[in-house]
């Protein structure tokens, strides 16, 4: 079979093997992966994507290898979304037998993910030609470019790893892009939507999608690994987002945008600038944003609130002020407060991301963290178990603990990894008993207001009063074994 110059692009998240997000049902395009592929087409290479969001398994990309006769397979992940980030066995094992099927049809095969970046070596010896540590678009057009004009000496191109005459080589880093407004757009055209589109709207009754208006974060959380985008913060200016905003209304007409950044709009006057460009340009839509409880001042929160954004998710993470500083997360318990009561001012609703688990916490640490809960009653909640991730002070201090298991499956796997407080089964139930007594505490407080006003008394509200008959006795076993839980050997 001879080989065309086509790049295959594909992605190692495969959204049926990850038992919770199917589930859930609100998938998101691979962004990283769109990206990568517009910038190459830019550059003249024809290009194709094969998307593994709802495939059932890595065999089904050889279709779509012997449609397009690709000289080049790309496994490109996304670099913005944090399920990615996490390293997903079910994933690597994916991506490794998807390298296996490109080289079996004579495939130069490439790797770029979080993954590939802190495990360059396992992915070489697993079959692929070349792994692009960190961020990548750069490096693989130069790298393609090489390959097309037969070099075979790459250690000019920054931010490569590879292997020559049995040994595993790696090139200087690549520095990190400054001027975001220079790339394509992501190549959205190479996306069937319409699975996307309707699994949203059977699970959320609306339709999401994803965009990502700036890369890295500055902050030095030391549990938050960012192997793709670094410390650095970069970003593209109000106009550009709004350029794209408007295309994807006219391609989608979605109803809803998650700015899939680690932090959103940090770039003084930046928010500002586009709720005016919003306005001005007519456009209404919802969306929702990661930011940090310092961060989120009335200025802020106020133009945030007119450019259409209802829900903010803070990186709250625990209730204990020292659990906190352990993590040098530079916030206190007073802003995560503060920053509640003005998102909810302001008519948006105020998410938290929680953690357990993390190195010292103890009972009273995570009673901390569960008052705060039910006191503040963010309208969502994202709870996770510590998780150590390579490249972070946080690993370093466990990683001789990760002989056995050092990564997850899938993301409900909630597994403590290392040696805690207390047996990994407790912070696997805590998870569940954490839920229940937030969704109870939660309908009790829509009870109670509705009761001061009775005549907004509506037939819905018989069951919140059914959905409290059940939490009520399911809180108080479930805390029962909590306390068992608690007292089994951490071995």
């Amino acid at each position: 079979m001879s080989l065309s110059s086509t790049i295959l692009f594909t992605h190692s998240y495969f959204l049926r093997f990850d038992p919770k997000q199917w589930k859930t049902g609100q998938p998101y395009a691979p962004l990283g992966t769109l990206y990568a592929a517009a910038l190459l087409r830019e550059a003249g290479y024809p290009v194709a994507l094969f998307d593994t969001m709802f495939a059932t398994s890595a065999e089904e990309i050889t279709p779509a290898i012997t449609q397009h006769r690709p000289r080049f397979l790309v496994i490109y992940d996304d670099g913005f979304n944090y399920l990615t980030k996490m390293c997903l066995t079910n994933m690597r094992e994916a991506a490794f037998r998807m390298m296996q099927l490109g080289k079996e049809k004579g495939c130069t095969v490439i790797v770029a993910s979080s993954d590939a970046t802190d495990h360059y070596e396992a992915y070489l010896q697993a079959g692929a030609d070349f792994v692009l540590p960190g961020e990548a678009e750069h490096t693989l057009l130069e790298l393609v470019q090489a390959i097309e004009q037969q070099q075979t000496d790459y250690h000019t191109i920054h931010g490569l790893a590879y292997q020559q005459q049995q040994q595993v080589l790696k090139t200087p880093p690549r520095n990190v892009l400054k001027f975001l407004d220079g790339l394509p757009f992501p190549a959205w055209d190479l996306v069937n939507i319409a699975p996307y589109r309707n699994m949203w709207l059977q699970h959320a009754g609306y339709f999401s999608i994803n965009m990502a208006t700036t890369r890295g974060c500055p902050f030095k959380c030391n549990w938050c690994a960012k192997p793709i985008y670094g410390n650095r913060y970069n970003s593209r200016s109000p106009e550009n987002v709004i350029q794209e905003i408007q295309l994807l209304k006219e391609r989608f007409q979605f109803d809803h945008i998650w700015f899939c950044d680690d932090i959103f709009g940090l770039k003084p006057g930046w928010v500002n600038t586009f709720a005016q460009l919003t306005a001005t340009a007519g456009l209404t839509f919802r969306y929702k944003i990661q930011s940090r409880a310092d961060l989120l001042e009335e200025n802020y929160i106020q133009d945030l609130a007119r450019s259409g954004c209802d829900n903010i998710w803070i990186g709250a993470e625990s209730g204990s002020q020292q659990i906190l500083d352990a993590m040098d997360k530079g916030t206190t318990i007073a802003q995560i407060r503060s920053a509640t009561k003005l998102i909810r001012q302001y008519g948006m609703h105020p998410s938290f991301f929680i953690q357990f688990g993390y190195l010292g916490e103890t009972r009273q640490d995570i009673q901390q963290t569960i008052h705060m809960i039910n006191e503040l009653l963010p309208s969502s909640i994202g709870i996770s178990v510590s998780y150590p991730l390579p490249g972070t002070r946080f690993h370093e201090k466990v990683k001789t603990q990760l002989t056995l298991k050092s990564n997850w499956t899938h993301s409900d796997e909630m597994a403590l990894m290392f040696r805690n407080t207390y047996a990994p089964a407790f912070y696997k139930h805590l998870h569940k008993y954490v839920h229940h007594t937030y969704q109870q505490h939660l309908v009790a407080h829509t009870l109670a207001s509705t009761l001061q006003r009775p005549a907004q008394l509506r037939p819905r509200h018989v069951k919140k009063v059914m959905q409290l008959l059940y939490l009520l006795p399911a809180t108080f076993f479930a805390k029962i074994k909590l306390n068992r839980l608690q007292k089994l050997p951490n071995a």
